[in-house]
């Protein structure tokens, strides 16, 4: 599975997700788009206005912006 988090490291919201991710044992990649132009690049890719809407979390081809707990939780089972 391939979960990813485009965050920042001074963002409670990413922050919050990193620990979710975490309790539950989940595997997942941390990219940190303020420290690395790569990672913000590839955030704006993914939104037609080019912005960094963070925390965006991806699991394969779904996008979540900013998801509640319950609706994160559910794409994690659903597409693993």
């Amino acid at each position: 599975m391939m979960i990813k988090i485009y965050g920042a490291d001074r963002c409670h919201k990413t922050q919050h997700y990193l620990s979710l991710l975490k309790e539950h044992q989940l595997d997942y990649v941390f990219l940190d788009v303020e420290k690395n132009e790569e990672h913000a690049n590839e955030l704006r890719s993914l939104y037609v206005n080019g912005k960094l809407n963070f925390p965006t979390i991806t699991i394969h081809s779904k996008k979540l912006r900013n998801p509640s707990d319950a609706e994160l939780l559910k794409w994690i089972h659903k597409l693993t």
